[in-house]
Order: C-alpha cells, then structure tokens, then sequence
C-alpha cells in the first residue's frame, strides 16, 4: 500500500470505512491508516470518553490520511443505540418512546431531538450519523429492531423518520437511512445469523420499501443482512446486484451514497475479504467494518480499491448537502427547554433512558 505522502494528486481513497481500537490512535493504526487510505472512519463506544478526547481522537484520524474532510460517521440513535453517554453526553429517547408522543408533539420532538444530536456531533467534528432507523418492524420479529423504530406504521415512520433527518441536516451533521430496503420482518438478529424474508414484493414494496422510497433524496444510506427470497433466493441485500440495482436504486430509487452494515456481522457468509468484494461488486458504494480488529482489517484493504467515479460524486453531493446547513443559528439551551417540554408529562426523561 502506498504512503500517504507519495500519492498521486487525485489519488481517490479506498471504498471502506473503518473503525479504530480504542480512545487514541496508536502509531501502528496512524501508520495503517495512512497506507491504507479509507474514505473515513466510524466511533463507537470504546472510542468515546469525553469531548476533549474524542475531538483530539477525530483530528488524528483525518490526520492520518491527509484529509480534513474525510467523514466520521457514529451510531448516535438515543435509547439503546449511544455511543456517546452520560455524564459527557445527553442521553435521548429511544424512536419508539418519541413515536409514542401524539401528534403533533411526536414530529416536532422528533426533530428537535435530531437537531440537539446534531450539534452534540459537530461540537466532536463528526459528520455523518447512522440515524434514522426507517424499518418497520412486524409480529414476531427479532427485538434487534424493536425499539430503534418509531412504530409499525410505514407512513408514521416515514413522517418522523423525515423530521429526524430535517434535524439532523439542519445541524450540518448526514443523515444515514438504514437499514435499507428494510430490517423489520427479520426473525433472527444479522449480528449473528442471517435473516430470511419470504414475504412477496407487493407487500414489501406498499410497506417496508415505503419509508425509504419517501425518503430517497437522502445522502446516504446503510444496507440490509437480510435475504429477500421474492428478490434474490440467496444473497442478502447487501451482497445482491438484483436487490441493490432492481430495489435499491430502482424501485426505490435511492442515488446517494449506499453503505454496507458492518461486515463482521455473522449474517454474511465467506470470509472477510470476500464478503467486501461481493458488497461493492453488488453496488454498495462503500463497505464497513467496525470492530477495529486489525488481520481483518489487512484482509480487507488487500482487496478492495479505490472508490469508483460514481461512487465520489455521491459522496460530493452528499457533503454539499451538508454544507448548505452549516451556518444556521442554533440555541442550545432554549432548544433543550422546548425538547424537554415537549417530553413532558409521558414520563419519558433521560432519566428513564439510562
């Protein structure tokens, strides 16, 4: 792998996002970092321990690869899916505890809740969060979901999974749709086994496809372990070429930047390297890998290139986006005031989240 000082002016970064081991950069990691050349990185809980540190941390990792734009992405839903935490961090409802405000109050919460973990991610420098969960989840299906959804009605998770990515845009921070074409009918957790839908393209399409299809003018978007057997008989989503090019980007039709879920997960058959090649052979734009472990890590710059053409513009228009949203005003504390108002009275607090 080349070093970073010797590339090529134009040089494009490989189409991975990786994760780091702990809450500093160790000299190893720079050093493989910087060879390796990997469009951006994600944080999760082991890397975040206060704002000082995790500012530092985020410098150093645009550091090692020479760019000050590279995206920092991190998985900062509320409830049970924080990497940033108390006493540091606010803790926010879960979707499913701000679904079950009434309306109005519902989406204006929603989205100012979006807004305030915005400006919790831009005070750190990181970009990109991996919110709003769109799934639908059913009866009977694995509580991986559960609460991370905000109901089992598509047009209610449409309506305040859009104000949630309003919240976030609005705070300079890229939403990240997941987990597309829809998680919700999976019985088994992709974490450790692979889900298998059967149910037939019509139904998915008016339910499941529906948030996403509402919502394909986002920027980015995080695939699907699941196996859609009226689509593809055996490749999940993330693996199938059928499913990301007829579903995702045609009935759908998502154009922004598609991101694997992490690849570690047990969902996905093969060995690492494999399973990296098979995602960006099947469409994704960018593959994910979150658990720092460093011969997996090696096994997967090995054999994955740069981002394709299409790939980079998806990105520049994805960080445009974000750009125009940068300079608005924004109240901290009269925002939290209004946040908590509108909890009031449901005995839904931060307290009742931790």
């Amino acid at each position: 792998m080349p070093d970073e000082a010797t590339r090529a002016p134009g040089h494009a970064p490989r189409a991975i996002i990786l994760g780091c081991a702990s809450e500093h950069l160790s000299s190893d990691e720079r050093r493989f970092f910087g060879a390796a050349d990997p469009v951006g990185f994600i944080l999760f809980r082991r890397n975040c321990r206060s704002p000082d540190q995790v500012r530092e941390l985020v410098a150093a990792l645009r550091g090692a690869v020479g760019r000050s734009d590279a995206p920092i992405l991190i998985d900062q839903e509320g409830g049970r899916v924080a990497r940033l935490r108390p006493p540091s961090w606010r803790l926010y409802p879960s979707a499913a505890r701000l679904g079950s405000l009434p309306d109005p109050r519902a989406e204006v919460a929603v989205r100012l809740g979006a807004r305030l973990i915005a400006d919790d991610l831009r005070d750190l420098g990181i970009t990109v969060d991996c919110l709003p969960v769109l799934d639908v989840p059913v009866d009977g299906a694995d509580p991986v979901i559960g609460d991370r959804a905000y109901g089992n009605e598509p047009g209610r998770v449409t309506k305040l999974a859009r104000a949630a990515c309003h919240g976030l845009l609005e705070g300079g921070v890229l939403p990240v749709v997941k987990h597309i074409p829809g998680h919700g009918r999976a019985r088994v957790d992709s974490h450790h086994a692979c889900p298998v839908v059967e149910t037939e393209t019509d139904e998915l399409s008016c339910t499941d496809f529906a948030p996403f299809h509402a919502l394909a003018a986002m920027p980015w978007a995080m695939s699907a372990h699941i196996v859609y057997r009226a689509i593809d008989m055996t490749a999940p989503a993330t693996l199938s070429r059928r499913v990301i090019s007829e579903v995702i980007r045609g009935v759908i039709g998502f154009d922004g930047v598609l991101v694997s879920d992490d690849l570690s997960m047990h969902a996905l058959g093969g060995d690492i390297a494999e399973r990296a090649g098979r995602a960006l052979a099947a469409g994704c734009d960018l593959v994910l890998h979150c658990n720092a472990d460093h011969s997996e890590m090696e096994a997967i710059v090995t054999g994955v290139g740069s981002i394709s053409t299409l790939s980079a513009e998806r990105l520049a228009r994805a960080e445009a986006m974000r750009h125009r949203f940068e300079t608005q005003k924004f109240d901290r504390r009269e925002a939290e005031e209004e946040f908590d108002a509108l909890l009031g009275g449901t005995g839904i607090s931060e307290r009742a989240e931790q």
